[in-house]
């Protein structure tokens, strides 16, 4: 994990989708507003796992809400990261709450939070939920904009 701009690995630069998300590296930066808080948000309309029992595709949308402390996610470290998933067997709870705690790994966030609405599988949909510690006094929380299961539409 880079930790100054000028030493991101990523960024600017042609970079392959990582075979699986433990060779996907985070990268951060510096929060430019540090002590100021605020929510900063990540939506992946289009995530994507196999499950591990059948090896059939598992589709989903992951929306990342967090508070930056000192660092934030750098914006392409992250959507290779995400997009490490795609060949990887997984259940939706280990792809939901694996993604979050690893990027509260990589930035020691504030406050963390995320949802992942995954599509209907064998007629069941699985929502995951998963989030830091309460929520902080002061800081806006938009809704995630996702709608409960009736055909997600």
């Amino acid at each position: 994990m880079s930790t100054d701009p000028k030493g991101l690995t990523q960024l600017g630069k042609p970079a392959a989708i990582p075979a699986n998300p433990d060779e996907a590296t985070l990268e951060r930066v510096p929060n430019p507003h540090t002590g100021t808080l605020y929510l900063a948000r990540f939506t992946a309309p289009e995530f994507t796992s196999i499950c591990p029992v059948t090896g059939q595709p598992d589709f989903g949308v992951l929306v990342i809400d967090y508070a930056p402390k000192d660092w934030i996610v750098e914006s392409k470290s992250l959507k290779l990261f995400l997009q490490s998933f795609r060949n990887h067997g997984a259940f939706h709870e280990d792809c939901t709450v694996g993604v979050a705690k690893r990027i509260v790994d990589a930035i020691a966030p504030t406050w963390l939070r995320i949802g992942g609405y995954w599509n209907a599988r064998g007629g069941m949909p699985i929502d995951v939920f998963w989030q830091t510690g309460p929520a902080l006094e002061g800081l806006w929380l938009p809704d995630q904009g996702i709608a409960p299961y009736r055909s997600r539409g």
